[in-house]
């Protein structure tokens, strides 16, 4: 049985820190990938990163609003995904999301859809204050 929770969110100033987890079960971290995403009251589901591996190589991509302030990781031991978040900005205020493919169907392909996701963790919330 495939399942994520997502935790981690909560209330942060502009410019300070935050680290979202995503606890998996029930699948390999050897042919998968997790993604993370964000969604504001009013607002479309937006991408902000993802991570996957096959062939034995790992991958991380980042949406362009988030790239150089947030790194995804994994640490395959504790089969958690990471979400580390650096220099927080209002605008990034969202219930974030954690997302998971296992067994990647299209190989050399980093980014995926919201609707290529088979699986979905609760949302945690995370806001940032000005």
């Amino acid at each position: 049985e495939v399942q994520l929770q997502a935790s981690g969110g909560g209330l942060v100033q502009a410019g300070g820190s935050l680290r979202l987890s995503c606890a998996a079960s029930g699948f390999r971290f050897d042919d998968y990938a997790i993604g993370w995403f964000r969604q504001a009251p009013g607002k479309e589901r937006e991408g902000v990163s993802c991570i996957s591996a096959y062939d034995g190589s790992t991958y991380y991509e980042y949406a362009d609003t988030v790239k150089g302030r947030f790194t995804t990781s994994s640490d395959n031991a504790k089969n958690t995904v990471y979400l580390q978040m650096n220099s927080l900005k209002p605008e990034d205020s969202a219930v974030y999301y954690c997302a998971a493919i296992v067994g990647l169907r299209t190989y050399g392909v980093t980014w995926f859809m919201l609707y290529e996701y088979d699986f979905w963790g609760q949302g945690t919330q995370v806001t940032v204050s000005s």
